[in-house]
């Protein structure tokens, strides 16, 4: 299989590192990320600005290489569109190993999980990957990396629906401490928005985000209640927001007295 792999971390991150090293053992990784971080990037594009590509050395068992000054998304967009040839074009796109989680309504800050959703808007079965954890060394990536790559043995039938990707959170734990795999709709929040006001050391006022976590039933069928309760969580995502089981009252409301023919 061929794999186009990116994140929103870096191409120097410990979770690519991760991720291409297991995933390079039994298929084509070829690789295009930031050259440096860009979390919390969102689902944003380059349009002002030159992006500059360089190929460097293969690394990790890669068949190749490259960073960019771009966003995720223009990673997956230009792999796709200006850099792989027809024949290294990808089977699967998948994003990560991103340091920290990618839950809930939070995603849609996550440039992670918009790496993987460039993709699937250009067509291609596309997954996101996040260790659910603080820690951020070589070794705390490598269970998430072996089960992404059995992961990838086991939907190997499974066709990923159009316009939807499949968004992953594994907790960083052990493997035998991990309590089994739950199939999950969003959360709502992993935080509340709170900012603190602090006073710098030459009297100048700026604010630290700080929100505090939000905690949820522990029988919820949420990604948040099954990553606290030990569990890989599993949820399909998709991109088409349109809410068509309001269009008929919407429409009901606005148009009556001919109110929609104002033209």
């Amino acid at each position: 299989m061929k794999i186009l792999v990116s994140n929103d971390d870096g191409i120097l991150s410990n979770g690519i590192r991760a991720l291409i090293e297991t995933l390079s053992l039994s298929h084509d990784v070829y690789v295009v990320a930031p050259d440096r971080e860009r979390s919390a990037a969102g689902h944003s594009l380059t349009l002002h600005t030159p992006l500059r590509v360089e190929e460097v050395e293969p690394k990790y068992g890669a068949k190749k290489c490259w960073m960019t000054t771009g966003t995720p998304g223009d990673c997956v967009k230009l792999a796709v569109n200006a850099i792989l040839s027809e024949e290294e074009k990808p089977d699967i796109v998948i994003s990560g190993i991103n340091h920290g989680p990618n839950l809930g309504a939070d995603i849609l800050y996550s440039g992670t999980v918009s790496c993987a959703m460039e993709g699937a808007m250009m067509g291609y079965p596309s997954i996101a990957t996040s260790l659910a954890s603080l820690r951020n060394e070589y070794e705390d990536f490598k269970f998430a990396s072996q089960f992404i790559a059995e992961f990838l043995n086991r939907i190997d039938k499974y066709k990923i629906p159009p316009k939807t990707i499949l968004n992953i959170n594994i907790p960083g734990l052990e493997k035998e401490d991990i309590a089994g795999i739950a199939i999950t709709e969003l959360g709502n929040r992993i935080f509340t928005d709170g900012y603190e006001k602090r006073v710098d050391p030459r009297g100048k006022v700026y604010y630290w985000m700080a929100g505090k976590l939000i905690t949820e039933p522990e029988n919820a069928s949420t990604d948040i209640a099954a990553v606290r309760n030990n569990k890989i969580s599993v949820t399909p995502v998709t991109y088409e927001m349109t809410r068509r089981n309001i269009m008929q009252d919407l429409e009901a409301t606005l148009c009556k007295d001919n109110f929609c023919e104002w033209f």
